[in-house]
C-alpha cells in the first residue's frame, strides 16, 4: 500500500447525533450548557488544588492533571460539533478531521493512564501509609505524569500516522458527531487490516493493562481494609478512594457501554448517541464527584467563589 490520499480527499461531513432540523436547537443548548459546566467544573478543580497549600499532595496533583485532561479531551470534539450546528454546516476539513483524531486518541489514552495512576497512588496510600510522602515523592509523580504523556502521544502519533496512508472513496460522511478514529477508517478504500489490528491492540494492551493495574490496586486496598479492626478505620480509609473509584467505574462502565451498544446493535448513529457519556457526561461529572465527596476540595472551593459548596 502506498502512502497518500489517491483521491485528494479535501473535506468530510460529520452527520451528528440527529439529523432532525426541530432537534438542532435543543442539541446546541444542551452540548453548549454540558461543555461549560465541563470546563468551568474542571477549572475550579485545578484552581483549588494550585491555590489551596493543603492540596499539594500527589493525590491533588494528579486530580488537577485529570481536570486538565479533561477539558481538553471535551474540547477536542465538541466545539467543532456546536459550530456545525450553528453554521448549519457538517463539513470538517481532512485536516481538521486528523488533527481532531490525534487529540482525541490522545486525551482518551492520558485519562486511562492517569486513572491508573492515581488507583495505584491509593494503593501506596493505603497499604504504605508510613512510607507514602517518601514513596509518592514529587519526582515520582511527576515521572508518572510524564511517562503517561509519552505513551499517549506515541499512541496517537502511530494511528494517526496509519490513517494519513489510507486512500478515500465517494462515501465521506461520518454517522458521528465527530471524527471517531473507527468510523474514519470504515470509509476508505484501501486495505485496513493494519488499522485495525493496531487499534485492537492498542486498545487491548493500553487499556487492558491500565483496567488490570487498577483492578490489582483495589483488590489489595479492598483487602487492607478489611484488614482495619475498627470500623471507623474502615470508613477513613475507604473515604480516601471512594471518588476515584467513582470516577473509575463511571469511565470505564460507558466505554463499555458504547462497545457493547454499537456491537450489539450494528449502528453507527446509535453508537454516536453511546459515545456522549464517556466523551461529555463523564468529564462533566468528574468534578462533581470529587467536590461533593471531598472536604478539602469543598474547603478550597469555598474560598475561590467565595459561597458554600454542598
Amino acid at each position: 500500500m502506498e502512502p497518500g490520499n489517491d483521491t485528494r480527499i479535501s473535506e468530510f461531513l460529520l452527520l451528528g447525533i440527529s439529523q432532525d432540523p426541530e432537534l438542532q436547537p435543543l442539541i446546541l443548548g444542551l452540548f453548549l450548557s454540558m461543555y461549560l459546566i465541563t470546563v468551568f467544573g474542571n477549572l475550579l478543580i485545578i484552581l483549588a488544588v494550585i491555590s489551596d497549600p493543603h492540596l499539594h499532595t500527589p493525590m491533588y496533583f494528579f486530580l488537577s492533571n485529570l481536570s486538565f485532561v479533561d477539558i481538553c479531551f471535551t474540547s477536542t470534539t465538541i466545539p467543532k460539533m456546536l459550530w456545525n450546528i450553528q453554521t448549519q454546516s457538517k463539513v470538517i476539513t481532512y485536516e481538521g478531521c486528523i488533527t481532531q483524531i490525534y487529540f482525541f486518541l490522545l486525551f482518551a489514552a492520558l485519562e486511562n493512564f492517569l486513572l491508573a495512576v492515581m488507583a495505584y497512588d491509593r494503593f501506596v496510600a493505603i497499604r504504605r501509609p508510613l512510607h507514602y510522602t517518601v514513596l509518592m515523592n514529587p519526582r515520582l509523580c511527576g515521572l508518572l505524569v510524564l511517562v503517561s504523556w509519552m505513551m499517549s502521544v506515541l499512541n496517537s502519533l502511530l494511528q494517526n500516522l496509519m490513517v494519513l496512508w489510507l486512500s478515500f472513496c465517494i462515501e465521506l460522511e461520518i454517522p458521528h458527531f465527530f471524527c471517531e478514529i473507527n468510523q474514519v477508517v470504515r470509509l476508505a478504500c484501501s486495505d485496513t487490516f493494519l488499522n485495525d489490528m493496531v487499534m485492537n491492540l492498542a486498545a487491548g494492551m493500553l487499556g487492558g493493562a491500565s483496567l488490570s493495574g487498577i483492578l490489582y490496586s483495589y483488590s489489595k486496598i479492598v483487602s487492607s481494609i478489611c484488614g482495619i479492626s475498627s470500623a471507623q478505620g474502615k470508613y477513613k480509609a475507604f473515604s480516601t478512594c471512594a471518588s476515584h473509584l467513582s470516577v473509575v467505574s463511571l469511565f470505564y462502565s460507558t466505554v463499555l457501554g458504547v462497545y457493547l451498544s454499537s456491537a450489539g446493535t450494528h449502528s453507527s448513529q446509535s453508537s454516536a448517541t453511546a459515545s456522549v457519556m464517556y466523551t461529555v457526561v463523564t468529564p462533566m461529572l468528574n468534578p462533581f464527584i470529587y467536590s461533593l465527596r471531598n472536604k478539602d476540595i469543598k474547603r478550597a472551593l469555598k474560598r475561590i467563589i467565595g459561597v458554600p459548596v454542598i
